[in-house]
């Protein structure tokens, strides 16, 4: 399984007008094959930084989220949003344990 955890912001003004936007994402790659989990997460104490959090299946589940339409119209939405600063780390990752 691999797992990418990290940020991305957005102005705190531009909240509004991304939500929606970042929803269909989530919903789009949540029905994608090989998609185990997919979220956004908005940070309590920092108005605009959000949290990601994605578990794919295989490697080829995750090249394959990258050519899809969505995330292509996910980007494109970015400048319009002042989408930025991400920071996202990729992890090769056993099943996991319960703790």
């Amino acid at each position: 399984m691999l797992v990418i955890t990290g940020t991305f912001r957005v102005p705190p003004a531009n909240l509004d007008a991304a939500r929606p936007v970042m929803a269909a994402m989530i919903a789009a790659s949540r029905a994608e094959a090989g998609c185990l989990h997919y979220s956004y997460g908005e940070d309590v104490l920092e108005p605009g930084l959000i949290h990601v959090t994605e578990h794919w299946e295989t490697a080829e589940a995750l090249a394959a989220h990258g050519q899809v339409d969505h995330i292509r119209a996910w980007r494109a939405a970015w400048p319009g949003l002042g989408i930025g600063a991400r920071d996202l780390t990729l992890f090769d990752a056993d099943e996991g344990r319960g703790i």
